[in-house]
């Protein structure tokens, strides 16, 4: 049995504790930016560097699964498939999800230029061919303040809630900041995004909203104001960059702290020196048994037992390079 569920039921409840956090991580680059996004493969000393194969890819999916300390493997439809084939979530409590819709401004090839237009719908992904893999998926929305792209996306976000019920399929939504500018300041922004929310949500029933939200960390006022507006509607957070690895246990410490109940981590353990080691440490962090700046140290700890170089030093790889993160540092 997965703990998703029950994870999710509690927190509902009120009766949230810190182990009842969930972590997810999101092994879906081949959704938006494609090839080069799967981090590069190690090689011997003095070989020309070269991205991870498919086969590399999914070796390091079934390595976090097998670990079992994440709650939710967010993969492609295709990859999934290939996991489902070799059996990699029996016997794990991890929860297999998909990527239900691939936005275009999650289209980040190189030279490519995508990204930087108002977001526009797209769904590569079939749900009556995904059925027999997973019953849940991750949907994703930008509001962009252009009312003729946002109304749009929110067309589609309503075709894919009739398709989702028509097969018997569940969501999270996934709420990205505007990807272009259009007249929003630093101030206004999370407040725009937060009202965005809560108005695409106003008109659905229980049983057509998502099971949770992903979005961005915009500091501890914006998710406050969000996480407590609604105890039924459970707030996460998505990873955003690699940064360095106090980035990446700051934000989780910062997410639970002022409201969040899930994390979705992707290049912050795709390109970590030591995959598995950093999932286990986010864990001990959300759990607050271990903090940010203490949890550096351990990390690269680990990393010298393993006789496995790190990217930074630790001095450098203990710094808050993310300004976000930087007001509300521990």
């Amino acid at each position: 049995m997965v703990r998703l569920d029950d994870k999710l039921a509690r927190i509902r409840s009120g009766a949230y504790r810190r182990s009842d956090f969930i972590i997810a991580d999101a092994k879906d680059p081949d959704m938006g930016p494609g090839l080069h996004a799967h981090g590069p493969a190690p090689t011997a000393e003095g070989a020309p560097p070269r991205f991870r194969t498919r086969a590399e890819f999914l070796d390091s999916i079934e390595a976090v699964v097998k670990q079992d300390v994440v709650d939710i493997m967010l993969t492609s439809v295709s990859n999934l498939e290939q996991l489902v084939k070799r059996k990699v979530f029996a016997g794990t409590g991890v929860k297999p999800v998909i990527r239900a819709n691939d936005t275009t401004d999650v289209w980040r090839h190189r030279g490519g230029s995508f990204h930087n237009q108002p977001s526009r719908p797209f769904r590569t992904a079939s749900l009556e061919h995904v059925k027999p893999l997973t019953d849940l998926g991750l949907y994703s929305i930008t509001f962009t303040n252009d009312i003729e792209a946002d109304h749009v996306s929110l067309e589609a976000f309503t075709d894919f809630r009739d398709d989702a019920e028509a097969n018997g399929f569940s969501y999270f939504l996934e709420v990205f900041n505007p990807n272009v500018e259009r007249g929003l300041t630093p101030e206004t922004m999370p407040q725009f995004v937060n009202d965005a929310i809560i108005r695409c949500l106003a008109g659905l029933t229980e049983a057509e909203r998502p099971k949770f939200l992903k979005i961005v960390y915009n500091g501890p006022r914006a998710l406050e104001e969000l996480a407590s507006f609604d105890p039924g509607l459970v707030v996460g957070v998505l990873g955003g960059g690699a940064g360095t690895t106090r980035d990446c246990f700051e934000l989780i410490h910062q997410a639970e702290k002022y409201g969040a109940r899930v994390a979705l981590f992707g290049r912050k353990i795709n390109l970590a020196e030591s995959p598995l080691e950093m999932v286990s440490m986010l864990r001990r962090v959300a759990s607050h048994d271990i903090g940010p700046k203490e949890a550096v140290k351990a990390y690269h700890g680990v990393l010298q037992k393993q006789g496995i170089k790190p990217e930074r030093s630790l001095e450098d790889d203990s710094k808050i390079t993310e300004a976000v993160l930087k007001e509300a540092a521990a």
